[in-house]
């Protein structure tokens, strides 16, 4: 039997029974329940999981910090924008150094920004909207990006590239991988916490070790903490007991409502709530049968019950937002009304579309993410009202990776699938803009697989459009336009409920990492 069989077996013990001692017995130790991404390369996965690896061990020009999230500056320590917007310089801090003690430099970000676009990963997405023509070090600690056309979100995208070392990674790389074989398991950053590769069993477990030297420095948390293992726990009311036990310290941040006053009573456990960016979708493939149909789509839009699922099932944690834009963000279509809970209206919808020949009465399969329950409600939910309407709906149980891994081509996108759309940049163009525009299929974003030129082109006069009130405008105006084609059900925006024991300190939320940036907090003394 190998090591990391062997290690793997123990660790799905681990997940099923309570430890041999609680997680407050180490005081410099702190375990994190949260979800590991599919692997460790800061330019491959583009999800929530793997903002944790991002905000820790890597670190960008600059970084949203706080709620409302706001860029400061953090490599960087400036930058300028020429006239056009077509021309951005980005000037270093002095001194920056990476884990293994070699020098974060200008070459280091143009090779970073080359191999994410090289790489052609989910984190690509966002950088290659801004056409990027040309990229260099202009000096030692300068850094120029020249567009091919003014894109107005780009200093909003910019903490979407995390910096790697060069140095580390060539050795690793073969063929046109870029080394993502290797950077999967291992690290190469200049974060606060530093990857221990010997720990690492993907999905499963990693060691996280305080990098001591890092630039932001430590003063601001007089104790630190030295060592976080971070170990997910798949199952909901596993993760729970184990918080309640002791046995992690922090859990995800999609604790189901029907947990947070189970939690609320047990002593030393906090929940944190947090007024979020994350949108709760429910998508539909636009391409196929019957959802090509904009009655189809508009019944399964009415057929939704938004009031018991937000105010019986969330408890009210939620609040409804209708479009697809958060509805705390500049741009969204205020006034727009969407669709409600309607039975009457999604029969007469669906019969509309049983007229122009779709058909209806074949089987839809609605995918879920089994390790999140608040889908696996949704969907039993939804399947309820579909049959009132004679729909024959299948929940198919899913995961994460295989539904993203399934949408980069319509036949193999499901005919609906439900997730979240988190805040990966605080712009429209997160939401709407990578979600509606069609030049954007491919991506599990665009996963409605949804084309509208009139939509296409008001989406992509906003990117142009460098005056944020104009394109405010734009972006509520393709709102209502994407609300009337119904191309995916846009149920809420969330309140983020985490659970965590109370003597983690420091803890702070923000929108973009959803509160796992680690170098916050620490750990009071039992």
């Amino acid at each position: 039997m190998t090591r990391r069989l062997l290690v793997l077996i123990v660790l799905g013990f681990l997940a099923l029974v309570p430890t041999a001692g609680p997680a407050a017995a180490q005081d410099s130790v702190m375990v994190w329940g949260d979800a590991l991404p599919s692997n460790l390369d800061p330019h491959d996965p583009y999800d929530v999981p793997a903002a944790l690896i991002q905000l820790n061990v890597y670190d960008n020009l600059y970084r949203y910090q706080g709620n409302p999230p706001q860029l400061q500056p953090w490599l960087a320590e400036s930058h300028a924008a020429s006239k056009d917007g077509r021309t951005w310089e980005f000037t270093l801090r002095k001194g920056l150094k990476f884990h293994d003690g070699s020098e974060l430099g200008a070459d280091d970000v143009v090779w970073s920004i080359k191999r994410i676009l090289g790489l052609g990963k989910a984190a690509a997405g966002p950088l290659k909207a801004a056409k990027i023509e040309s990229v260099a070090a202009v000096d030692k600690h300068t850094v120029r990006f020249v567009l091919e056309r003014p894109y107005a979100p780009f200093l909003s995208i910019i903490p979407v590239a995390t910096i790697v070392n060069r140095r580390v990674i060539e050795p690793h790389v073969r063929g046109n991988d870029w080394g993502n074989a290797w950077l999967a398991s291992n690290g190469a950053g200049s974060g606060a916490y530093v990857p221990d590769p010997a720990s690492y069993i993907p999905t499963k477990a990693l060691d996280l070790k305080r990098n001591p030297r890092h630039f932001m420095g430590w003063s601001h948390n007089q104790k630190p903490i030295d060592l976080i293992r971070v170990r997910p726990v798949a199952e909901t009311t596993t993760r729970v007991l184990a918080l309640m036990k002791g046995e992690i310290d922090a859990g995800d941040s999609y604790l189901p409502t029907d947990q947070v006053e189970r939690l609320s009573k047990v002593k030393d456990v906090v929940v944190q709530r947090n007024e979020s960016m994350r949108i709760f979708i429910i998508r539909m493939n636009n391409t196929k049968p019957p959802f090509d149909n904009v009655h189809f789509r508009r019944c399964m839009s009415h057929a939704f019950n938004y009031d018991a699922f937000i105010g019986v099932i969330l408890k009210n944690f939620a609040e409804r937002n209708p479009a697809p834009i958060p509805k705390n963000l500049w741009g969204f279509p205020e006034g727009v009304k969407g669709y409600d809970f309607d039975l009457a209206q999604a029969k007469a919808e669906c019969d509309k579309a049983r007229a122009q020949g779709a058909p209806v009465d074949r089987e839809i399969q609605l995918h879920i993410q089994t390790a999140l329950d608040q889908t696996t409600q949704a969907a039993q939910l939804f399947q309820s009202d579909a049959k009132k309407l004679g729909l024959n709906m299948k929940v198919v149980p899913n995961t994460w990776p295989n539904l993203t891994a399934s949408t980069g081509k319509p036949e193999t996108t499901p005919d609906m699938w439900i997730h979240w759309v988190s805040a990966y940049f605080i712009d429209p163009e997160n939401w709407i803009g990578t979600m509606y525009d069609s030049q954007f299929h491919g991506t599990w974003k665009a996963s409605a697989w949804y084309k509208n030129d009139k939509v296409d082109e008001l989406l992509r006069a906003a990117r142009a459009n460098p005056n944020r009130e104009e394109r405010a405008k734009l972006y509520a105006q393709a709102a209502r336009l994407v609300v009337g084609d119904a191309p995916d059900i846009w149920v809420y925006n969330t309140v983020e409920l985490r659970g965590m024991r109370g003597r983690v300190k420091g803890f702070k939320f923000s929108p973009v990492g959803s509160g796992s940036e680690l170098r916050w907090m620490s750990l009071a003394a039992n």
